[in-house]
This record gives C-alpha cells, structure tokens and sequence, in this order.
C-alpha cells in the first residue's frame, strides 16, 4: 500500500523536527521510512519532493540545495535536503 501526502508530510515533519534546525535530512530517509521493502522506496520519491515543496511553501520546512535555503515557488532540480523551519521548531 502506498501511503498517501499527508502520511508522507507526517513523516517529513516527523524525521525534521527529530533532527534538529541545525541538521538535514535526505528526502530518500523519508522514502525508506515508509517504504523499507527493498527499492520499494524508490517509487515513493517523486512523492516524497513533491510534499517537501508544499510544506516549504506553507513555511514548516526548508528545501535545501548546497546547504542553502531555496525558494519553493523556483523550480528545484537536483539533489535537494530538508530541514525544519525555523519558526516551525517546537
């Protein structure tokens, strides 16, 4: 069973919020939290960024590329990380 975008922002949250604002998370740990079948999680990444992108836009997380915040109304290509937002924080 595929889990649906609100199970995928709950986990992104989840994992986030655990790490901290000082650290990131890979959005490929979200993809293998919820689908740790081997290479299941794969299918789930297209999801998994797609999700990342609306809870930046409603400012709960922050998409980052090199290390740097980007603006989730930009197209973002590559490799991405995903940390908490600030103000999102406890």
């Amino acid at each position: 069973m595929t889990p649906g975008p609100e199970a995928i922002a709950a986990e992104i949250l989840r994992l986030t919020a655990a790490r901290g604002p000082d650290k990131s998370i890979c959005p490929s740990e979200v993809a293998r939290a919820l689908a740790p079948e081997e290479d299941a999680w794969r299918r789930l990444m297209g999801a998994v960024r797609a999700a990342a992108i609306r809870l930046a836009r409603d400012g709960r997380i922050e998409v980052l590329r090199k290390g740097r915040p980007v603006d989730p109304a930009a197209e973002i290509r590559g490799v991405i990380r995903l940390r908490i937002a600030t103000s999102a924080e406890g």
